[in-house]
Parts: structure tokens; C-alpha cells; sequence
């Protein structure tokens, strides 16, 4: 699956973009995402990066309606959507979740139908219309060869396309990704994050939960970091990816490169000095300085 195949999605809305002010929450008291400030603009994506637990997943949660914030404003659109109908919130805002689960034995075809259940009604029953929008997100991420299948059956990587595909049939103008490329082997986790770029050039507004500092890099317009529950860093991957932003998220030193491609920073991590302390050369004497090993 190319970015230029995922290029041409399912209808619905597009050029709203999503703003996010001063933005806390938390759980049983305890604050978990302080104050945070940003606006993801129609056709972009934003990746929000930082170490386990500094509020990443809870931050999206909450821009997603399923964790009420304890201050602050999410609009879409210019309308807050907090102050939304579900279904209302629905038709601005699609959420991929981290790790989604599906009833036993559903097909592909009918875990995508499950995009349009915003779309549905007591006078608004399935089709012509939702029969198109699923169509065209199974053909949007090359899953239409697998309508047929039971998810059960599929790769994980199989399985990620799909539940993407189910989310773009939802039509929603911003679609929020929790870690989307999570236990993916490189290439399935390239073509997940290829249709994320695709969606936006197609003028949906994309916010992603990665792990991988060098994929947000490589992938997103923006950067959202985050460490402790706070935006320690936000703008173009060119502009605040460096060793300085990669020390204060995780501790380790890093090199920056540039990718001959494209012009993308490219995250090289050292050695990190704990590791060699643990692990010393054959025949060094426990507590003695390491030796370096020169490789001709």
C-alpha cells in the first residue's frame, strides 16, 4: 500500500481543523495532562511523541470525548465538541483506539459497516450511500481483496488496515490514531503510517499517538512532545527534533541526521551507558571502565 493508493479516501467533511486550549486532565485528583495548547490544521498531521506515561494516550482520550478534561476546550470545526451530541461528536471526530478488539468471527466487511453506525438512525437506515463510503475505504487501504474474511484469520498487520479502513468510512473530518503502528513490523507499520499522510493530502485532519520519535519525524507535519504531562515542544519535525528534544523526552543521547531523501531528521540512539555498565566485555574485571571495541 502506497501513500499515493491511500491518497483518495471515502468522502465526507474535510478542511476543518482541530484546536485544543488550554487542555488539563487527570485521574482521581491527579493531573496527568497539564495546560496543553495546540492547533492541527486541515490536511496535517500531527504526531504527539514522549516516554510511557507522560500523558500522550490520556491527552487524546480526552480530545476524543472519552475522558472529560478537568479545564480547557476541544473544537472542531470552530464548535466545541465537548458541548456535542455522541452522535454529533461523531460525524467531526473518528478515534482509532490502542489495541481495538472485534466480536468473534466478524468479517473485514462488517467491522468496516461499524464506521457508518454514526450515520445510522431510527429514520436513516443502511445504504446506497454507507454500501459507497465502505467501498471506497476498503479500496482506499487495499483491503478489499479481504471484505470476505473473518479479522481472526488476518495478519496484524492485515488487521491494522482494516480497523484504519473502518475509521475512514466514518467520514469524520479528523481522525485520532492511538499508537496505530503498534507491535507492526516495519513494513506494515510504513504502510499504516503512509495512510495516515494520505488521509490528510486528502484534506482530513490527522492526530497520531507514536511511540517511535523517528516515525513522527519522517511522517508528521507537526510534533506535539510531551513529557510529565506537559508540551515541552511543538512545530515542524525539521525545527524540533534534535539530540536536545531527544535527551529531555528520554534520557538518552542521541545523533541527528538528515535523510538524503527528503531532508527528514533521522534519529541515530547511542549507546546508553547504563547497558554497558550491565553487560562489560568478556575477561573485564566488574566495575572497571569499558573497553572500546574498534571494528577495521
Amino acid at each position: 500500500m502506497t501513500e499515493a493508493t491511500a491518497a483518495a479516501p471515502s468522502g465526507g467533511a474535510v478542511g476543518w481543523s482541530l484546536e485544543v486550549s488550554g487542555l488539563s486532565a487527570g485521574y482521581s485528583g491527579a493531573p496527568a495532562v497539564r495546560h496543553v495548547s495546540f492547533t492541527a490544521g486541515a490536511g496535517r498531521v500531527v504526531a504527539i511523541v514522549g516516554p510511557n506515561g507522560c500523558g500522550k494516550s490520556t491527552l487524546l482520550r480526552s480530545i476524543a470525548r472519552l475522558h472529560k478534561p478537568t479545564s480547557g476546550a476541544v473544537t472542531v470545526g470552530g464548535e466545541d465538541l465537548w458541548r456535542m451530541r455522541p452522535r454529533q461528536a461523531a460525524h467531526r471526530v473518528a478515534l482509532l483506539p490502542q489495541s481495538p478488539q472485534a466480536p468473534e468471527a466478524l468479517t473485514v466487511a462488517g467491522l468496516v459497516g461499524y464506521g457508518r453506525h454514526p450515520h445510522q438512525g431510527l429514520f436513516r437506515q443502511w445504504s446506497y450511500r454507507d454500501e459507497q463510503a465502505v467501498a471506497a475505504a476498503l479500496e482506499a487501504t487495499g483491503t478489499t481483496s479481504l471484505a470476505g474474511r473473518r479479522l481472526d484469520e488476518l495478519s496484524g498487520g492485515q488487521r491494522q488496515r482494516c480497523w484504519f479502513a473502518m475509521v475512514m468510512a466514518q467520514e469524520s473530518p479528523v481522525l485520532l490514531l492511538d499508537e496505530p503502528t503498534s507491535a507492526l513490523d516495519l513494513g506494515h507499520a510504513a504502510s499504516v503510517l503512509g495512510l495516515a499522510r494520505g488521509v490528510a493530502r486528502a484534506g482530513r485532519t490527522v492526530v497520531m499517538v507514536v511511540h517511535d520519535i523517528g516515525a513522527a519525524a519522517r511522517y508528521a507535519d507537526d510534533v506535539l512532545a510531551m513529557r510529565d504531562g506537559e508540551m515541552v515542544a511543538w512545530g515542524p519535525p525539521g525545527e524540533v527534533v534534535d539530540a536536545a528534544l531527544v535527551r529531555t523526552l528520554f534520557d538518552i543521547d542521541a545523533d541527528i541526521l538528515t535523510a538524503p531523501s527528503d531532508g527528514a531528521p533521522v534519529v541515530v540512539t547511542r549507546e546508553h551507558p547504563a547497558a554497558l555498565d550491565a553487560c562489560p566485555a568478556p575477561g573485564a574485571v566488574p566495575g572497571s571502565p569499558p573497553v572500546a571495541t574498534v571494528h577495521a
